[in-house]
């Protein structure tokens, strides 16, 4: 396969892998063998590349997937997806659309491999049911049900008010100046009286191992968590498609935050600090 056909189509590969996977190594791991396989094959016959590229994508990390999940299962603390940078000067090249985002890669989490195979190839990249029944072993019917079942899980996701880039810019500024200077009554006009944060450090980093809930307590813990870890910057970054603030401490990324706005005040707060996963954001 000609190269400048390959590079055509790696931002599908690697955007199918990564919404099915949830994680940047092993979209990255996934694409690689993608490649292998084409290389190696005869496609004179194949009348749609990209077609033929993202089924095998998608085969490939249903298999990752199912061993995946046994691994996720053990993980310590709460599981958030590996971030992908996403900004104008960043590397990443990927397809870019809601299902990339880290809200909805959290609840695509707890789909079952089949569903979220099947959510993704029909939703995302309008395969038929019986291309996607030929990826899962299974009928047409049975991957429409499938893709059926996992629209509804996701639907809540899909059906919440989403803030604007601009919006969630401006609310993510202020809770940074807020933070920064310790205006825990700042914070708190920021944050939705029920807002939830979630920390990943994987065992690997401090972070919380349950969800904190409230916006005083996560006022309390942002400032608290400054003061402590005192980094060189925080600066707005696009993650996912979405803005985000990224934290370093000796030039290391050591946090990236993400959030869902609504209101004019963050609902949802996620925090990744593990460092495996923060290292290989937007390597692609």
């Amino acid at each position: 396969m000609a190269g400048d056909g390959w590079e055509a189509h790696r931002p599908a590969v690697f955007g199918a892998a990564y919404r099915i996977l949830g994680s940047v190594a092993e979209a990255e791991d996934v694409t690689q063998e993608v490649w292998l396989r084409a290389a190696a094959a005869d496609l004179s016959g194949v009348r749609d590349l990209r077609a033929w590229l993202v089924t095998v994508a998608a085969r490939t990390s249903y298999n990752v997937l199912k061993s995946a999940r046994v691994r996720r299962e053990s993980y310590v603390g709460p599981w958030l997806p590996e971030p992908l940078l996403t900004g104008p000067d960043t590397a990443a090249r990927v397809l870019m659309d809601e299902s990339v985002s880290t809200a909805m890669l959290v609840v695509m989490e707890t789909l079952t491999p089949a569903e979220r195979v099947a959510l993704v190839l029909h939703d995302v990249f309008d395969f038929p049911f019986a291309r996607i029944a030929e990826v899962l072993g299974g009928t047409p019917a049975a991957s429409r049900k499938l893709a059926s079942r996992a629209r509804a899980r996701v639907a809540a996701v899909r059906e919440r008010p989403r803030a604007s880039k601009a919006e969630t810019e401006r609310v993510l500024r202020a809770f940074k100046a807020a933070a920064e200077a310790g205006d825990m009554a700042g914070l708190v006009k920021l944050l939705h009286p029920d807002a939830v944060y979630v920390a990943d450090g994987g065992g690997k980093a401090t972070a919380a191992r349950r969800p904190v809930h409230g916006a005083e307590r996560i006022a309390l813990l942002a400032v608290r968590q400054l003061e402590m870890r005192r980094p060189d910057a925080v600066r707005i970054v696009e993650a996912n498609g979405h803005p985000a603030l990224a934290t370093y401490h000796g030039g290391t990324l050591v946090w990236l935050d993400t959030v869902e706005v609504a209101g004019g005040r963050i609902t949802a707060f996620r925090r990744l600090a593990n460092p495996e996963k923060l290292a290989r954001a937007g390597h692609t």
